[in-house]
């Protein structure tokens, strides 16, 4: 399971309806919307919930791993942090964690095959904010270029938000289309970052 946040027991409900069987969760990110915590005076249910009823391995990077402790409210021990690069097996699937720094300090991207999970670092005709606590415009920078930019074209991306009006993207058409892909230089990027938002 990848975020596990918002409906824990619709979650669990589901993957019992279809048989399957959990056996960790996957974090991009230490955001409450992304993992459960407390929120503009909302409480998110997420990993803590998920602790509770179908305790199970968190994986998380390594730079996230104090982050997801103190938002969620889980222990030490229910985390395995990570470092880039290193691979999470699921029966005979290897998911490659690809660390994305700058939406937050340990953001990652979770690599199955040709598909893409990218939490809040790459939307859809976008990429994830870089002004929150823990941001960096050019670690994201790097991360869009170096990391992600750099996977095949017909990789498909399938973002943490669904800001689109389409749910899924392939990189081609992303560094074709996607503004933030297309920016050619760091002193360009950091320019555009500079910019207040409203």
């Amino acid at each position: 399971m990848v975020d596990p946040a918002w409906d824990i027991q619709g979650l669990l409900d589901y993957i019992d309806g279809e048989e399957m069987q959990l056996v960790g969760a996957l974090v991009t990110h230490y955001h409450p919307d992304h993992i459960g915590g407390s929120i503009f005076g909302h409480n998110i249910s997420g990993l803590a919930e998920l602790m509770e009823k179908r305790p199970v391995k968190i994986h998380v990077n390594e730079e996230e791993s104090e982050g997801v402790r103190v938002v969620s409210g889980v222990s030490q021990s229910d985390l395995e942090g990570h470092a880039g690069g290193d691979e999470v097996r699921v029966g005979n699937i290897d998911i490659k964690l690809l660390h994305t720094p700058g939406h937050t300090p340990g953001s990652q991207c979770f690599l199955v095959e040709s598909r893409l999970v990218s939490g809040d670092t790459l939307f859809i005709g976008g990429c994830g904010r870089v002004d929150l606590p823990g941001g960096d415009a050019e670690q994201m920078y790097h991360s869009l270029t170096q990391v992600l930019g750099r996977l095949p074209g017909e990789t498909r991306l399938y973002p943490g938000h669904d800001y689109s009006d389409k749910p899924v993207s392939t990189i081609a058409d992303e560094m074709r289309e996607n503004y933030y892909l297309r920016i050619g230089s760091l002193e360009d990027w950091m320019r555009l970052m500079a910019r207040p938002s409203y």
